[in-house]
């Protein structure tokens, strides 16, 4: 049995540093794939997170940018600057939102639209070669 560290919870192994080794590496490894693949697209890496994120909108929520900043964790003043170099590249539209006037709604172009399906599909490709180590990784941190 380990012995516990001083706040009573059992003590890491060398296989849970291992683990958490292994799944950062993965992590960052699909990471540069995305970002080279972004790239090869034409794309930086962030304005197709940012792509995505406003496809990928949780339960169709309308995306502003506000919600983009949450969901890049990102400030909400880099997030502004993004949605402007987005649509000054012609790859989003800003709309106001018709139950909040107030509110600007974010919906991708049709030229981001085939960016975007493109893309998504190399990397639902990648993921799933990917799947297997991923869930040994996993396994391993979670016993």
């Amino acid at each position: 049995m380990n012995e516990a560290d001083p706040k009573g919870e059992p003590a890491l192994t060398q296989a849970d540093y291992e683990a958490l080794a292994n799944l950062r590496y993965e992590l960052r490894r699909f990471m540069a794939f995305s970002t080279s693949a972004a790239q090869g697209a034409g794309l930086p890496s962030q304005q197709h997170q940012a792509l995505l994120a406003i496809k990928g909108s949780p339960g169709g929520q309308a995306m502003t940018a506000g919600l983009l900043a949450e969901r890049l964790l990102i400030a909400p003043h880099s997030a502004t600057e993004l949605v402007g170099r987005l649509v000054d590249a012609g790859l989003v539209t800003r709309m106001t939102d018709p139950e909040d006037r107030r509110r600007l709604t974010l919906a991708l172009a049709p030229k981001a639209e085939a960016v975007l399906n493109s893309l998504s599909r190399i990397h639902l490709k990648e993921i799933r070669d990917m799947a297997p180590l991923l869930i040994d990784v996993l396994r391993a941190l979670c016993g």
